[in-house]
């Protein structure tokens, strides 16, 4: 079939997994060519069971209906997806998604590193985009998902079931306006969906046919086996009154206990409709569309019909998409409450749906964009290879040109080291000699130092007073900090002035000289006159330096 591809879709939900072919034509127009169902019996809980039984199930149909390996589109159920809906405020297209992700960190109830999630937009309101964020826990998705590829086939997109299902309603039914409510009333879950316009809402409630199921075990107190073949030989939604046939009483409490457990379903779906009118500003919903398996129960249309006041039909996902004549007519009108999901996945590969949402775990993910890279890693390795090739060819051509250049620049280099060492000779000696030069000029300005010092003290010396000697004081580090400045001078000079000595006025003139420390360390420490006939006194000064001489010229 030159331009016809197959492909399949998978719907595993609580009590049964469906699995049916597609071929999609050139003009993306899609066909059923085939289908199988396989019950799961097997508890919800139990994962590792449940996981063998769906490959188990799988490879059942694949083998009873000769459905070979093609690519594969799969669901995860309601009950395993958190759907939320998020009006956005007024923002560039290409933000959204940043926005999104912190809508998505707020509003999931997990972390969201252990959660696999996408968004879609489903509506615009005065420029204000709605936001359909989907997400589910990734050990949720990862078990469905190795369970495909346990049996040789790998996931394209995991949608999520109430998603698909939507698409499917949109697809076959294009002219609603008003309000439309889907009901999948599955084994475990209910799924409620409502489709206005560009409005979206959906919702997952865990009242389904499974609680028939265990209300009528409790009833007739049966094990679970004998009350689902109960609910399947007598369940019917009741009306009132007593029923008239055959077991008359065992039909009677059954047809109750399946009108409670309804009741209670539609309890919730008001609360749910409710919901939706005042969040999201939504009307009642004018058209109701009944499917899943637990939907066929007799009578259930009825109810629904008069509790919501609404028109009730059975949902056919194949309106718009032809069937081939190869099925069963007959078989496929009974098992339409199994084939929305499917339907709606297949339409995911043929068109451009309103909902779009991948939740394919991130591992599946990786290696998928692994593989689309794969073809570029190999030119871009084919590429470096090339590159490499005329490198070689380029050096091996250059090599000859290097090695004659080679034998030039090593004759030029050897002649080159000569003058090097002239050079070095050259430097070495112009180092010593300004050494030289520097210790030349440390001697230089230390003289010049002292003579500027004797100079400042002559200067500062008062009559009647003679130097007898000025002695460097050295500190610690050996620098020069001090001069100890001793003298001699007539006592009627140094002693007898009105206020003022005249070795305290030498100390003060010293004060004043640039190559002094203008402090209080000048101190002044004056000898005793000698025998009563003594007419001179000696002293000591002590006058720090502005500027320390350092040891070795430093």
């Amino acid at each position: 079939m030159p331009g016809r591809k197959r492909i399949l879709a998978l719907d595993i939900g609580a009590s049964k997994l469906v699995l049916a072919e597609f071929i999609l034509g050139r003009s993306r127009e899609l066909q059923l060519t085939n289908y199988g169902l396989a019950r799961l019996e097997v508890e919800q809980e139990d994962d590792a069971s449940r996981g063998a039984a769906v490959v188990a199930g799988i490879r059942a149909v694949m083998a009873e209906r000769g459905i070979r390996p093609a690519p594969l589109l799969m669901s995860v159920t309601g009950q395993a997806v958190f759907p939320r809906f998020v009006k956005l405020p007024p923002v560039a297209r290409d933000k959204i998604a940043q926005i999104v992700r912190y809508e998505a960190e707020q509003n999931v109830p997990f972390p969201i590193d252990e959660v696999v999630w996408d968004y879609t937009v489903v509506g615009n309101e005065n420029g204000e985009p709605n936001v359909m964020l989907v997400a589910a826990k990734i050990e949720s998705v990862q078990r469905l998902t190795q369970c495909a590829l346990a049996v040789g086939m790998e996931p394209e997109i995991v949608d999520a079931a109430p998603m698909a299902l939507c698409n499917a309603v949109r697809y076959n039914y294009p002219d609603l306006r008003a309000c439309t409510m889907v009901l999948d009333i599955g084994a475990r879950t209910s799924n409620l969906i409502l489709v206005e316009g560009n409005r979206v809402f959906s919702r997952s409630i865990p009242v389904a046919g499974n609680a028939i199921t265990a209300e009528i075990a409790k009833e007739f107190e049966t094990s679970p086996e004998e009350a689902e073949a109960l609910k399947r030989e007598h369940a019917f939604v009741a009306f009132g009154g007593v029923y008239g046939g055959p077991d008359s009483k065992v039909a009677d409490r059954v047809s109750k206990i399946a009108r409670n457990v309804i009741a209670r379903l539609h309890a919730e779906v008001n609360r749910s409709v409710n919901f939706y009118r005042s969040q999201q500003g939504g009307t009642a919903p004018a058209l109701v569309l009944l499917t899943g398996g637990s939907s066929i129960i007799p009578h259930t249309d009825t109810f629904f019909r008069e509790k919501l006041n609404a028109e009730v039909e059975y949902f056919n996902p194949f309106i718009n998409i032809p069937v081939s004549q190869a099925l069963d007519t007959e078989q496929i009108r009974g098992d339409l409450q199994h084939l929305g999901v499917v339907a709606g996945l297949a339409l995911r590969r043929a068109l451009r749906c309103p909902i779009e949402v991948n939740l394919m775990p991130p591992d599946l993910a990786a290696k998928k964009v692994f593989r689309r890279r794969q073809p570029y890693f190999a030119l871009a390795a084919a590429g470096v290879a090339l590159t490499m090739l005329c490198w070689w060819a380029y050096l091996y051509q250059m090599r000859g040109v290097l090695e004659a250049q080679s034998f030039s620049i090593r004759d030029r280099v050897s002649r080159l080291a000569e003058v090097q060492g002239r050079l070095d000779d050259v430097l070495r000696e112009k180092t010593d000699w300004q050494g030289r030069i520097d210790r030349l000029v440390v001697l230089i300005g230390r003289r010049t130092q002292w003579n500027e010092m004797i100079a400042a003290v002559q200067a500062c010396m008062l009559d009647g007073m003679w130097l007898r000697s000025i002695e460097p004081i050295t500190a610690a580090d050996g620098s020069i900090t001090h001069l100890a400045i001793s003298g001699t001078g007539f006592i009627d000079k140094l002693v007898n002035q009105p206020n003022l000595s005249a070795v305290e006025g030498f100390r003060n003139r010293l004060r004043q000289q640039k190559c002094f420390l203008d402090t209080d360390e000048t101190a002044i420490k004056m000898e005793p006159p000698v025998g009563s006939d003594a007419f001179a006194r000696e002293f000591v000064l002590w006058v720090g330096l502005r500027e320390p001489i350092r040891p070795g010229g430093e």
